[in-house]
């Protein structure tokens, strides 16, 4: 039983404002992409995945991506978020129509294979599912079985919104490298506690990063 991950990535120039903070506007486009190369690695080395689908315009990063065994999708609505995930899933299941389909943030620098793989587990039991992230607000993972309809709705609040629609919330043990996004400087820290990625850990050296 595989998966598809789709992993939506907006041009990395305007990714990552809520790090101002901890990065300036000439590392922010670098960390971004260091968060995507991580979490796409990740998904990749997860035997529960059959590929990973990365919907961005951004040349930079779609090469980046690509180089790592990711296949690129162009966003052609350029509608935001929600918009490119769903495009990005209906263009994977014009392909393979029998794929379980997932969205994935590409914000998960820490994240690991063997707790994506336990979370795809669980997934697999209902029609549509989702992982709340580690602030149990917004929404990490979202999933969708065959023939289902993905129906992304992430963004601020996306944990209650995804619920109202009928999908499951998934709570399997083990999984914070799966619900750690990263959208400010404190998001960071945890993740690197975590313990994150090779692409991260070389772009978060560059950073001054904080106390708590």
């Amino acid at each position: 039983m595989q998966w598809t991950l789709v992993v939506p990535l907006k041009p990395l120039d305007r990714a990552k404002s809520r790090l101002s903070d901890t990065a300036d506007d000439g590392l922010r486009p670098g960390l971004a992409l260091a968060f995507a190369q991580d979490t796409v690695s990740a998904a990749l080395a997860c035997p529960a995945v059959r590929d990973v689908v990365v919907v961005t315009n951004d040349a930079r990063a779609g090469r980046e991506l690509a180089a790592l065994g990711a296949g690129i999708v162009p966003d052609e609505p350029r509608g935001g978020l929600n918009a490119a995930l769903a495009h990005g899933a209906a263009a994977v299941r014009t392909s393979r129509r029998a794929d379980r389909v997932a969205a994935l943030n590409a914000d998960l620098p820490a994240l690991r294979h063997r707790e994506l793989a336990r979370v795809l587990e669980v997934a697999a039991a209902f029609p549509r599912a989702f992982l709340a992230d580690a602030a149990a607000i917004g929404t990490t993972l979202l999933t969708a079985s065959p023939g289902v309809e993905l129906r992304p709705s992430f963004g601020a609040g996306s944990r209650a919104r995804h619920a109202a629609s009928g999908a499951v919330e998934l709570r399997p043990a083990g999984v914070d490298s799966v619900r750690q996004d990263v959208d400010t400087g404190a998001d960071l820290r945890t993740a690197l506690a975590l313990g994150v990625g090779p692409y991260t850990a070389a772009a978060a050296a560059r950073l001054l990063i904080p106390e708590q």
